[in-house]
């Protein structure tokens, strides 16, 4: 009988074409596996920045709302006026003090 050693060296060439293959075949799925978690990290980022930027917005809509139900009310309107920009009502006059310097 025929001494059989064990070992790569005396695989049969199909089997040698197979193991390749499953060799290939897994290095290729270990580099997919790599490009998808390293896309996955990305996305995730970008979601938390999407987040953040939307509670933002949510925060300047809230914001400005108010501010438009407040310029709904003339009384506002006719405060806002007179103490930002000096206007005054009929038979109103107004003085303008100067701050006072602090040494």
């Amino acid at each position: 009988m025929k001494n059989k050693k064990k070992g790569y060296a005396n695989m049969r060439p199909l089997a040698k074409l197979i193991l390749i293959l499953l060799v290939a075949s897994a290095l290729g799925l270990v580099y997919k596996l790599g490009v998808e978690f390293h896309r996955n990290s990305t996305l995730k980022k970008q979601l938390a920045e999407a987040q953040v930027r939307l509670q933002q917005v949510k925060d300047e809509n809230a914001y400005l709302t108010s501010e438009k139900e407040k310029l709904e009310d003339p009384n506002y309107v006719a405060s806002f006026a007179r103490s930002n920009y000096l206007l005054s009502k009929a038979d109103e006059q107004i003085f303008y003090l100067p701050e006072k310097e602090e040494n």
